[in-house]
């Protein structure tokens, strides 16, 4: 029953509107857009098409520019820049890295949503919110909105429910490659498809996407100081873990779902909604090619895949009136797990500071009072 669940959510065939739906590209895709001009007046609860995503990427970075820059990662398929935003706050601590990437799939809206509310809200509250702000002393943020940026805009302007990028096969007679089924970890050996036409194809060799390659040669270059990746989709209410080509778990795997489950607990905490931990092959289904895998098995110890709501009565299609709990939610469930890094890495460092210094100055009084 989980397999045949499994299937019929990849297809999108739990939603209204899912494959096979049979409204013209019209009737699915509102092409509504609320204007707005500056930062105050930007709709974070409303979903944006990418040239809004890349104005607003511009008037953050100015408008914070203490702390964040806008970086140029590389081209798509179809030649569009693929830009991240690094968020940074000077410290004279050694910098470890969190990554986090929104829209591999094009037709999950509300992961592109996430992003933007998660750099929002670090860059509102880091000033005046001492959890974020210690975060900010060891961690840097790099934040991609959107990776699959041809695939989204294809979704705003043809269908809704695309789900791949747009890469050309076959002489032009299909489209798409399944960028989540493209990295190189065990590539196309299970849940994925060599046949360009399904919606699992993965592609004609491992990272032969450029949009994959780009992500997969920057992650490797900074891959010693990556601590966390996050890759955000819809929909299911998961939090996966390594792995989903195989059943066989990585070394640091009950952490993982340690950490895991103490998020999801967290998310429940602010609205009431449950998220499901475990691996994609345990939980889920059988993928290969994944980024969450592929980044395991580089190295970076925490990496996770958060499956975002809803668990099918939208699906894909989420209301826009669910985007603010969602992306609330969901930041207390990240939060949960930065805070579990940062104790892992720097805490015991901290208090071990503090009772190093707390010694000293005993003997140093001891001292005194001897003389």
């Amino acid at each position: 029953m989980k397999s045949l669940l499994g299937t019929l959510y990849l297809l999108g065939m739990l939603v209204p509107g899912g494959l096979g739906y049979d409204g013209s590209p019209a009737e699915v895709v509102d092409k509504t857009v609320s204007p707005w001009r500056s930062l105050e007046t930007y709709n974070y609860s409303k979903y944006h098409p990418i040239e809004e995503i890349y104005q607003w990427m511009s008037q953050i970075s100015e408008k914070y520019k203490d702390v964040v820059t806008q970086h140029f990662l590389g081209l798509t398929y179809e030649t569009r820049p693929m830009n991240y935003l690094k968020i940074s706050q000077p410290s004279d601590n050694p910098k470890k890295i969190i990554w986090m990437d929104c829209g591999i799939h094009a037709r999950e809206w509300i992961a592109p949503a996430f992003c933007q509310w998660f750099v929002k809200e670090i860059l509102q509250n880091y000033k005046d919110n001492s959890r974020i702000r210690r975060l900010l002393n060891y961690l840097d943020f790099y934040v991609l909105p959107v990776l699959n940026i041809d695939g989204y805009i294809y979704s705003w302007t043809t269908d809704r429910v695309w789900r791949k990028s747009r890469s050309s096969h076959n002489n032009g007679t299909c489209f798409g490659t399944d960028l989540n089924r493209n990295f190189n970890v065990s590539w196309c050996s299970v849940g994925a498809s060599t046949n360009c036409k399904d919606l699992t194809f993965c592609g004609t060799g491992p990272a032969s996407e450029p949009e994959t390659k780009t992500v997969s040669s920057f992650i490797e270059s900074k891959k010693e100081n990556i601590l966390c990746f996050f890759t955000m989709h819809s929909y299911g209410q998961l939090i996966l873990t390594p792995y989903g080509y195989t059943k066989n778990k990585s070394s640091n795997h009950e952490e993982l779902i340690q950490v895991a489950e103490k998020a999801a607990n967290a998310l429940k905490a602010k609205h009431g909604m449950t998220y499901t931990v475990g691996s994609s092959a345990d939980i889920l289904y059988a993928t290969s090619g994944s980024s969450r895998d592929w980044a395991r098995d580089i190295g970076i110890p925490f990496s996770y895949t958060f499956e975002l709501r809803d668990t099918g009565t939208h699906g894909f299609i989420l209301p826009e009136d669910q985007i603010q709990p969602t992306c609330e939610e969901t930041m207390e469930a990240v939060l949960s797990m930065l805070d579990d890094v940062y104790n892992k890495y720097w805490s015991s460092n901290s208090a071990g500071k503090v009772i190093s210094a707390t010694v000293v100055l005993s003997l140093l009084m001891l001292f005194i009072s001897l003389l």
